[in-house]
Parts: structure tokens; sequence; C-alpha cells
């Protein structure tokens, strides 16, 4: 189908979700925590705001501008379920993707994860459901430790040089039609949006961003998207010169979305992108 005749010339009203911050740390935990607290602190506050339509302009939406990319790009992965198949062959792919397109020395894929709602609420695939919370994957505190995790001994060398954390965003089929992937302008945003929020492991503990609301925030997507689109997603850059360092990022309720809309599936790779001295 033509993605341009189902296209919207500007905007749509989206919901999104965000952080009600009162203050309080929030903190979220990735098992069933203790007895009587709480899976996730912190309310969620929606708000109804226009998601342009980014497609038009998508050109000048960068990586080091808005904070995210919209690309064209095939791959040879039959089965995105298969965990095997896609680090042996997607991996590599993007890997070499994001590698041309940031310019960088050398790319490490370090995980992924599949969203599909039906599969994750039926255990099917180790598919998640999509996340519908407006936040960002590192924070200044986060970004370097993940580094400092994957990478041992050359941690401290590859710490000197700038590095950034992106994540390669694609429908596992096309097109999204239901809870589409909204990205939020980093020109938009202040640091101060920014919450710190504890991810409680069982071993570990870990930070992200949830993220505040800010009116001046301009949220973009890119309607029916396809399996052969990606969206590559800077959520760190360690350089601190006025380009982008992190992109909020959430699904979002399209309300133009039909009651009978397939569920979004999709897959995000994450990796370290390390640009060399």
């Amino acid at each position: 189908m033509d993605i341009e005749a189902k296209t919207p010339a500007d905007h749509i009203e989206g919901i999104i979700n965000y952080l009600e911050y009162t203050g309080q740390r929030p903190v979220n935990y990735l098992y069933e925590p203790p007895p009587g607290v709480p899976m996730r602190s912190g309310a969620v506050i929606k708000h109804r705001l226009p998601v342009y339509n980014g497609r038009p302009i998508a050109d000048r939406l960068t990586l080091d501008t808005a904070g995210f990319a919209l690309l064209r790009h095939e791959t040879k992965v039959v089965n995105f379920y298969d965990a095997e198949e896609v680090r042996q062959v997607y991996y590599p792919e993007v890997a070499e993707l994001v590698k041309r397109h940031a310019g960088a020395a050398r790319v490490v894929v370090f995980d992924h994860n599949v969203r599909c709602r039906p599969m994750a609420k039926a255990g099917l695939n180790g598919a998640r459901e999509p996340v519908k919370f407006a936040h960002n994957d590192y924070t200044l505190k986060s970004g370097p430790q993940r580094v400092r995790d994957l990478m041992g001994a050359e941690a401290d060398e590859l710490l000197r040089h700038r590095f950034m954390e992106i994540n390669v965003w694609r429908p596992i089929r096309g097109p999204v039609e239901e809870t589409p992937l909204a990205v939020c302008d980093a020109r938009s945003m202040k640091l101060e949006d920014f919450i710190p929020t504890d991810l409680k492991y069982r071993d570990r503990t870990g930070e992200v961003y949830s993220l505040k609301f800010n009116p001046a925030h301009k949220w973009y997507y890119f309607p029916r998207m396809q399996r052969d689109e990606v969206l590559l997603l800077k959520c760190y850059d360690s350089a601190d010169d006025g380009r982008a360092r992190f992109t909020g990022h959430t699904g979002f309720e399209d309300t133009t979305s039909l009651p009978d809309a397939p569920p979004r599936e999709s897959i995000e790779a994450r990796m370290l992108v390390f640009c060399g001295p």
C-alpha cells in the first residue's frame, strides 16, 4: 500500500503518558517486589498532544539535531522471534548500518527486545508489551556505566573518547497501525525534563530517565512504518557540545487507530557506538 495515501498531512492527536513528578525518586521493579511494595512508584499523567508526521521533513530530523533518524534498511532475517537468528544475522546488519550512518569506528550490539501485546500476554516468543510511558533508556550516570559493564578491561580507554548508545527500532510486520512509536525532538527538551528513575533487578539497580511534562515538547512519529524502515534513537551521547544527547520516546495511543487495527510487532536492538579518538 502506498504510504503517502494514508499519511496525515500535519499531525494527529496522541495520548502520551508522562511521569507526574512529586520530587520523590521513582522506582520500577523488574521482578516481584517485596510484599506491600508496588511494581512502579510515581503516578502517570496522560496528556493529549499533537504528534507530528515526521515523513515530510525526515531529511532534517537527524541524530545530532533531533536525536533520531528514519532510514530505509533491508534485512535478511526471516524470523525475528528466533533469538539466535537475530543475533547471528540481524546484529551484524544493524551494526554495519549504524557504523556507516554515524561514522563510527566500532559498534557493539549487546541485546534486543521483541514486542507484541497479545504475544506478551500469552507468554509467547519471548515478547514484551510495547512501553507506553515517556522515557529514555540511559542517564548521565548509567550511560558510561553500561560501557564499564560490557567492555571489561577496554572500558577505561573507550570512555576517554566520544561514544553513543543507540537503539535501532523496526517493525516486524508493517504497516504499524496500533501503538506507534513517538519520539521527542531533543531541541524541545531540557535536562530537567529527564527524571532519574531506579530500575530494580534482583542483583543490581540500573537507572533510566522518566519524562515529566513540558509544554515545549514536540513529538513526532512516522506513520505506517514498514518492515524495511528503521528508526535510530540516540539514547546517550557523551559529547556535551550542543548536539542531541538523549531521545525521549514512547509507544502512544493513536486516537485515529481503528479498533480492529493489528497489534504492533516490533524489535529494538541496542548498541554501543564508539567514535574513536
